[in-house]
């Protein structure tokens, strides 16, 4: 049962926030309390040690730190910065943190380079009848709840709770 949720729920939150945020440049709060709340309850029952998950929260902690400013900054939208920091805690402080945190990176840029692309070329993309969210177009933000999400799906996989969860089934 542990098991299950470990490999559901934060590939399934990511997705949700992911799809809001592309069609509604938002990311609802609940998802963010949910996947820091369901890290609350399972990561015990995982076998997690208290130092294991103090480690999980500090990790959550740096996220937010970081993200805090770059919202202070105007740099980062609040809902990318909440999920930043939930999806953290699932990671840990150690270096699939660091894979999250690349991966996020580099599909980031990605997306944002094709948004500019795509807005560039929207009279086209409107006249192709090609089913682009509205949003993409008038909305002056990226939806990065997009990379947060693929980011999260390349590097949950080498999250120590996905290990240890993976090694239980054996």
């Amino acid at each position: 049962m542990i098991e299950a949720a470990i490999f559901v729920i934060l590939p399934l939150c990511l997705a949700i926030a992911a799809f809001s945020d592309l069609f509604t440049m938002t990311i609802p709060n609940r998802v963010s309390v949910i996947l820091f709340g369901a890290f609350l309850l399972v990561a015990p029952l995982a076998g997690l040690s208290a130092a294991m998950i103090g480690m999980h929260l500090l990790a959550s902690l740096i996220v937010f730190s970081v993200c805090f400013t770059l919202f202070a900054l105007n740099v980062m939208g609040g809902g990318d910065a909440k999920l930043l920091t939930a999806s953290a805690v699932w990671f840990g402080f150690n270096s699939s943190l660091m894979t999250f945190a690349l991966y996020v990176s580099i599909f980031g840029g990605l997306l944002t380079l094709l948004i500019l692309m795509m807005r560039k070329q929207e009279n086209a993309i409107l006249a192709s009848g090609l089913p682009v969210p509205p949003l993409l177009f008038t909305a002056k933000k990226i939806p990065y709840g997009i990379a947060i999400g693929l980011g999260g799906f390349l590097a949950y996989p080498s999250s120590p709770l996905m290990q240890a969860a993976l090694a239980r089934l054996h």
